[in-house]
């Protein structure tokens, strides 16, 4: 009998050690929350699937926990019970992932630590923001000249405002061609440039290692591809009629 006893206690502590093992484990702290809800989810189609969430009452500390086939992209939301909330995107790989912000300015503070991907994701968003600033400064500069009726300056600056488009079009591809053994690769062809031309999809695509075209985003892309070529197809049918 006690034989048997032991051997029930250690299936159950077997059990209970594998209830607690997880693909992936989010750290989050955010400075000057004191309540609130926290959401770790997933883009499943158009909607939003949450996988794990904590509400949080005094504690800016937080764990959340999900299962992680393969790398992809999840969100952080914070819901502060205010009518007002927060997302964080990151690019999530099995392991721990910490990340933290501020309650203030929850999306903009945000520095996450943890998959590669990220850190090739990070990278790009580094760029991108000087392209972002420069967006947002010809802006101003557009609504002054018309204020102005500065016609030479607004077509000066819709000139600039597609060669800065180009430009960043530009780079995407190139940071895609040169980062093909990352799943960050076909991700942001789909996410950043889907409006490209068809070929440049399928430049990336071609460069991408066997084992990123067999991904999640591999495969989005692969099949967004036919998409665009089938719909590109049908509609010169149709001119041809």
């Amino acid at each position: 009998m006690k034989y048997c006893i032991v051997i029930l206690i250690g299936l159950l502590m077997v059990s209970c050690g594998k209830e607690e093992q997880h693909d992936f484990t989010l750290n989050g702290h955010v400075k000057g929350l004191k309540k609130g809800t926290v959401y770790l989810q997933k883009q499943k189609d158009t909607i939003m699937v949450t996988l794990d969430s904590i509400a949080v009452n005094g504690d800016s500390n937080f764990v959340l926990h999900s299962e992680l086939p393969e790398p992809e992209v999840l969100f952080l939301k914070l819901d502060k019970n205010d009518n007002e909330d927060g997302t964080i995107a990151f690019f999530a790989d099995k392991g721990i992932t910490e990340i933290s912000s501020t309650l203030k300015k929850f999306n903009f503070d945000a520095v996450v630590k943890g998959s590669k991907q990220q850190t090739v994701l990070d990278e790009y968003l580094n760029m991108m923001s000087n392209y972002n600033d420069r967006n947002l400064d010809m802006i101003k500069e557009s609504l002054e000249s018309q204020k102005k009726n500065d016609t030479s300056k607004t077509n000066a600056l819709k000139t600039e405002f597609d060669n800065l488009l180009k430009s960043k079009y530009r780079y995407t591809i190139n940071f895609a061609v040169n980062h093909r053994d990352s799943e960050v690769s076909p991700y942001l062809a789909i996410s950043e440039i889907p409006n490209t031309s068809i070929s440049y999809l399928q430049q990336i695509y071609d460069t991408l290692t066997p084992h990123i075209k067999s991904s999640k985003y591999g495969k989005q892309l692969n099949d967004f591809i036919k998409e665009r070529q089938e719909a590109q197809d049908e509609l010169a049918k149709e001119n041809q009629d």
